[in-house]
């Protein structure tokens, strides 16, 4: 037996179809009185009906999460929080207002209850990350994990199909990495090939029958078990990558982290075979050189684009992308070289299968 070592994260989490309705008593567990809710400019509607089931403990609305997290947004949001005498944070959405809550725990300290709406998994983890001159910048904090997390099926079944699968798939992204994350362990390793073969199953039938109540908790149960192994080991190459595709050249969060998937595990199924041999047989292969091409497979089979360019990624921008990622990567089971990052940024770019 490998020796290991497992730090679990202290996070409370509620799960259940209608979990919305706890949330008072969720937030009057942390002593909370004033709670500021974060929400993005498109999901108004739902903060303002959070707002609705707090009442009185609602401090107000402050709708202006984006993705990334600029500092501009994070500093604008801070000061709405304190001019609202708010005690507490309350993120529904997906990674963008969890992101932001995150932010403002970062400098306040300020209690986050996470109420997730997509398969992000950013709730479960003392992850932050922020971006400011086109670099983004993340760490590990235990002031950002949100002290509760209320998951809610329900709140999923207006999910559109295409934020369906790529939030699923950038879950699916955490679990993956988790395998041969430089700290994995027995525990992470066990949730994280149970996350990879619950989305495997999930995201399809949701995206092929959206208000399918038992898939849709499935996958929210998916996304849990990604989160929480994010949360508890390091990240490798893949987030570096999606980290700087984000950050640098704005591309969007979860289908970047769909898009580079199959190519990341590709990359790394020979320096790690028995992670990505785990990978395949999560879903329905055998050998760790099945992973990236079965990742590539249920991509396309849930209609996410496979290309970098078709998500506004310039070409000329890929020698600098390789640089960046190249300069101070994270651990990783192969080296990262930067010919090889050249290559493999250049197949996504085109959108073809991993090789």
């Amino acid at each position: 037996m490998e020796p290991f070592v497992y730090q679990g994260t202290p996070s409370r989490v509620v799960f259940s179809w209608g979990a919305l309705a706890t949330l008072p008593e969720e937030v009057e567990r942390l002593g909370a009185r004033r709670a500021l809710i974060l929400a993005t400019p498109e999901q108004r509607a739902l903060a303002d009906e959070v707002a609705r089931v707090l009442g009185e403990r609602a401090a107000g609305v402050h709708a202006e999460a984006v993705m990334h997290v600029p500092v501009s947004v994070a500093r604008a949001a801070l000061d709405t929080a304190a001019a609202l005498d708010a005690d507490c944070c309350v993120a529904v959405g997906g990674g963008s207002a969890i992101g932001l809550g995150k932010a403002i725990a970062l400098e306040s300290s300020l209690p986050i209850v996470a109420v997730p709406t997509t398969y992000a998994g950013s709730e479960m983890t003392p992850i932050y990350g922020l971006t400011e001159g086109r670099l983004k910048r993340t760490g590990r904090d235990p002031r950002v994990l949100p002290r509760t997390v209320i998951y809610d099926p329900s709140l999923t079944l207006s999910l559109p199909a295409e934020v369906t699968a790529t939030s699923g798939m950038n879950a699916m992204a955490h679990a993956v990495e988790a395998l041969y994350a430089e700290d994995a362990n027995p525990t992470v390793s066990l949730m994280a090939e149970k996350s990879i073969r619950a989305l495997g199953v999930a995201l399809p039938a949701v995206v092929r029958a959206p208000d399918d109540a038992a898939m849709r908790s499935r996958a929210l149960y998916g996304a849990w078990l990604a989160g929480t192994c994010l949360g508890a080991v390091g990240m490798a190459l893949h987030h570096k990558l999606c980290h700087t595709l984000g950050g640098t050249f704005n591309l969007p969060h979860a289908r970047t982290h769909a898009a580079m998937l199959p190519h990341t595990a590709h990359y790394n199924h020979a320096a790690a075979p028995a992670a990505l041999a785990r990978v395949a047989r999560a879903l329905g292969g055998r050998e760790a050189a099945e992973a990236g091409p079965l990742l590539f497979a249920l991509n396309r089979a849930l209609g996410i684009p496979a290309a970098l360019a078709a998500l506004g990624m310039p070409e000329q921008g890929l020698d600098e992308a390789a640089d960046l990622a190249c300069r101070n990567p994270y651990a990783n089971p192969r080296p990262v070289e930067r010919e090889a990052i050249r290559a493999l940024l250049g197949r996504a770019w085109q959108g073809a299968a991993p090789a």
